[in-house]
């Protein structure tokens, strides 16, 4: 699996002190609190989140399906 993400030029992040202050921040719209981690870190950083989870396409981050 990791060559694939290698292959693929995936990067992944750490889990940093800034994402989970942002989470904070956040509206209470998803009540997963992981996929409230990767809202804020998409929010934090300015990334896109692949998903088809409509709660998480409710926040204030790119997303694309």
């Amino acid at each position: 699996m990791c060559e694939l993400i290698k292959q693929a030029d995936f990067v992944i992040l750490p889990i940093i002190q800034s994402y989970i202050a942002a989470m904070i921040d956040l509206p209470f719209i998803h009540r997963d609190p992981f996929d409230r981690l990767l809202a804020s870190t998409a929010y934090t950083d300015g990334l896109t989140i692949l998903t088809a989870d409509e709660n998480i396409q409710k926040y204030d981050v790119l997303s694309a399906w």
